[in-house]
């Protein structure tokens, strides 16, 4: 089969691939349009096959926040194929492409949530972070401390990015989010409600029945925490239960009287290294002084491939080529290091790399940080 990748050149590719995806995620022809043209034309790839639409996909320009530092990211979504050309490598032929692209543009990383595990494992993605779903029975929150004043909110107003902005920055893992990623968050066919907590914090929700489901929640301060519980809580006579994302093990729940707050469902996110120099050169690390002398393999993107020298002195990192190569590991597995998500030491037990009892050592410490999460879904 001969391959094409382009960006669509007219309304009626839109169409064709609108049509695979329905099919791909069972869902409603107005919403993967809508899908689409919330991410544009320009942001959509198709890849045809022998003249004909095998399938496609979109890309999300945003940013991720990783130690205080927003590295620039590109997030891949609605990856879908036609049946009558899924098992012959159309698949991954659709992800070289967009890798390499993604690499000749110098773009770091790119982030996904999978349905196919093996499938991304093999272009180099590997699990990098979370996305929680919490859930609590709204009569065990029990909190009566009104510490800020609670104002409704417009969902047009510009608080959300500015105190969003805020919190994000603080996080490993968090978007830095634009215009599609807060269509996303404010747009539903059910009511949108969207309060305030003074300066320091809002939250936005719909209710579904007995259920109360947060959208998206900001809390800067201990006395937005407070208000923040004691707000749901005072919806006890309409809610019985309260949902929100969070990290996996979350500090909110901290402030609730026992431990009634349960995960209701996790979703892991991949990862891709994809310009290994900008990546590691972009991200912060810890105040120390280390050398770690790396071997890479990638297969699908050959100037990443090789031994490269990470050198850390005061925070920021540089990459050379060379070295001894004392870490050995494939390219999806410096994903979860990379983030956080797992010590040198973890993937080493697993497998997922090799290396001298001193290179490990020198791995864990230099990427050590907070677990690494997220609240968006794209």
């Amino acid at each position: 089969m001969q391959f094409t990748y382009h960006t669509p050149q007219h309304t009626d590719e839109i169409k064709q691939l609108g049509k695979i995806l329905t099919q791909c995620f069972n869902a409603l022809p107005s919403d993967e349009a809508a899908y689409l043209n919330r991410i544009g034309i320009e942001n959509t790839r198709i890849l045809r096959i022998n003249d004909q639409i095998g399938g496609g996909l979109g890309l999300l320009h945003l940013g991720q926040w990783y130690n205080g530092a927003n590295i620039p990211m590109v997030g891949v979504a609605a990856v879908g194929i036609a049946p009558e050309y899924r098992g012959k490598g159309t698949a991954i032929a659709l992800l070289q492409s967009v890798l390499q692209e993604l690499h000749t543009k110098e773009t770091p990383i790119s982030v996904l949530f999978s349905a196919a595990q093996p499938l991304y494992r093999k272009a180099g993605y590997e699990q990098a972070g979370t996305l929680c779903h919490w859930e609590v029975s709204t009569a065990s929150i029990q909190s009566k401390q009104h510490t800020l004043e609670v104002r409704s909110l417009s969902l047009d107003s510009e608080m959300f990015a500015e105190l969003y902005n805020q919190q994000a920055c603080l996080n490993q893992g968090f978007l830095d989010r634009n215009t599609v990623m807060w269509e996303m968050i404010k747009h539903s066919e059910s009511p949108m409600y969207a309060y305030q907590f003074e300066n320091e914090g809002y939250v936005i929700f719909q209710q579904k029945q007995d259920c109360l489901i947060i959208r998206d929640w900001v809390l800067l301060t201990a006395a937005a925490v407070r208000q923040f519980w004691t707000f749901l809580s005072n919806h006890l006579s309409q809610i019985d239960r309260v949902e929100w994302k969070s990290a996996p093990v979350d500090a909110l729940s901290l402030c609730l009287p026992d431990q009634t707050a349960k995960v209701k469902w996790i979703k892991p996110w991949m990862l891709r290294i994809v310009h290994l120099q900008r990546a590691l050169e972009l991200r912060n690390y810890p105040n120390i002084n280390a050398e770690l002398h790396l071997d890479i393999q990638d297969a699908m993107l050959p100037n990443n491939q090789g031994k490269f020298i990470l050198s850390v002195e005061n925070g920021r990192g540089t990459v050379t080529s060379g070295g001894r190569g004392e870490l050995q590991l494939e390219i999806r597995s410096l994903s979860p290091l990379y983030t956080g998500l797992f010590s040198a030491e973890q993937l080493a037990l697993t497998s997922l790399l090799t290396g001298t009892p001193e290179a490990i050592q020198t791995a864990t410490q230099i990427f050590a940080s907070p677990t690494p999460w997220m609240p968006d879904f794209f």
